[in-house]
């Protein structure tokens, strides 16, 4: 079986300490536990389940092996609805939670049971796909909040703490240490995760991870597992990315990130040898997008950038936390090299292209109409329209087994670029165009797959 991540689910709130490694096995939690026990809580949502979730109920696998997303759900079905839990904590006295946005996503009720078993209604004020953050209120106030502690501070090898309640089992305490620091994974360049050999395990998401000092530096979000379980792997969300993220969502409902406009790529021996590096450090740029921040400040292909702000680059991931953390328009300074010869450049931000944005509660009327499509989008970065030769479109991220657009032959990384003869630019292009489509017709959907034009008809049921 491949091993894969997986979001560790759902996760609720009390604590039984039980040390996991021999490590950890030294450090006696227990006054820790009960200090902090009371500012964590459990999180129960009810969900509307997918197109994909009902499928997967409903139709036998030897049928989906033969047919996959040939098979269709009738839609005369009501809708059907899940349970789900996880855990959040409280980050101000009058009632602010965070969580995992996963934990949270399409939630059509959220409730909050606190250690003293009293349950209360939680709303979300926003949530960000790409960090997995999601920010939560409660009437209130008087509420334990919890206390940061300083992400730069933390070490490999230190003792870490984890509340939750996996596979279900409420108030669990797991203890580990810190494996490693600024893990990216998959391709995600928004986090630098921290990783642990805390048992996290499905039930866990959304809970904090504690230093030795009661401190919450981190919110635990998955594993990495061959099997859906604990394998020694966790990863949480820096408390201090999680911090920013709730901070924006607390104050404008989404999340606003700064834009340079490069493609990086990382130095391995090679490179490092044929740039004649000491070692492999630095980010070698690629690709610079046309009229971006990086272009007007005169950075080039090929240019190896080894310091942002004066603080060294060892690899990509590096940079691109940094440049996560930098608001738009900040002027920021690189040391590159470029033909053997050390160079400073300044640059100044712009806003980033909004890729994946954060969701607050306030949908507008637009996402209320129209059909479900099935499909997770975002607009194109200016690269990637320079590559297409386009001024924008909606890029299809994933297409839902069953749903409407999987029936009609629309793929994961297409890019739709107009409906019913109408330019589709921007995601709010997309969902003002959905909002038009009437039940039983066929829309014309214009889309560029593998560099070539084409056109989809798209059925309405």
């Amino acid at each position: 079986m491949k091993n894969r991540v997986i979001a560790s689910g759902l996760f609720a709130a009390v604590f039984t300490a039980a040390v996991q490694t021999q490590a950890a096995a030294t450090v006696d939690f227990s006054n820790l536990v009960e200090r902090v026990s009371p500012g964590v809580v459990s999180v129960n949502v009810v969900k509307k389940m997918t197109q994909e979730e009902i499928l997967q109920q409903q139709v036998p696998e030897l049928l989906k092996r033969f047919f996959g997303n040939q098979i269709i759900i009738p839609q005369r079905q009501a809708p059907q609805e899940k349970t789900g839990f996880g855990s959040a904590f409280f980050i101000s006295r009058d009632g602010y939670l965070i969580t995992n946005h996963h934990v949270v996503e399409n939630a059509s009720q959220i409730t909050i049971m606190l250690n003293d078993r009293r349950e209360i209604d939680a709303k979300v004020i926003g949530s960000d796909e790409r960090t997995d953050v999601a920010l939560l209120k409660v009437e209130g106030a008087n509420y334990p909040a919890l206390s940061t502690g300083n992400i730069d501070q933390l070490r490999v090898g230190e003792p870490v703490l984890a509340i939750g309640s996996p596979f279900g089992f409420e108030y669990s305490a797991s203890a580990g240490i810190v494996s490693a620091k600024s893990r990216n994974m998959l391709g995600e360049t928004s986090v630098p995760f921290i990783q642990t050999d805390v048992a996290l395990n499905p039930g866990n998401s959304g809970g904090p991870l504690f230093n030795q000092q009661g401190q919450v530096i981190g919110v635990n979000s998955r594993i990495f597992s061959g099997t859906g379980g604990y394998m020694g792997l966790s990863f949480s969300i820096p408390i201090d990315v999680a911090m920013d993220v709730a901070d924006q969502l607390k104050k404008n409902g989404k999340v606003t990130r700064s834009y340079l406009g490069i493609h990086l790529q990382e130095i391995d021996r090679n490179l490092a040898e044929a740039y004649k590096l000491p070692k492999p450090e630095g980010a070698l740029i690629t690709e610079i997008a046309p009229n971006s921040p990086a272009e007007r400040a005169g950075l080039k292909q090929n240019d190896i950038i080894l310091k942002y702000n004066g603080t060294a680059i060892s690899r990509t991931s590096e940079l691109l936390n940094y440049l996560n953390r930098t608001q738009p328009n900040q002027k920021i300074q690189l040391e590159i090299l470029r033909d053997e010869r050390v160079r400073t450049i300044t640059a100044t931000l712009a806003s980033a292209p909004d890729e994946t944005p954060a969701q607050a509660q306030n949908v507008s009327e637009a996402k209320k109409r129209g059909p479900t499509l099935g499909v997770a989008i975002r607009e194109l970065a200016p690269v990637e329209k320079t590559r297409l030769g386009v001024k924008g479109g909606v890029y299809i991220q994933e297409v839902v087994r069953g749903g409407l657009a999987a029936q009609s032959r629309i793929m994961a990384g297409d890019v739709i670029t107009s409906i019913n003869g109408k330019n589709v630019s921007t995601t709010q292009d997309f969902v003002e165009a959905v909002a038009n489509l009437k039940t039983n017709t066929v829309a014309r959907v214009g889309i560029i797959r593998e560099g070539r034009n084409a056109m989809i008809g798209l059925r309405i049921k």
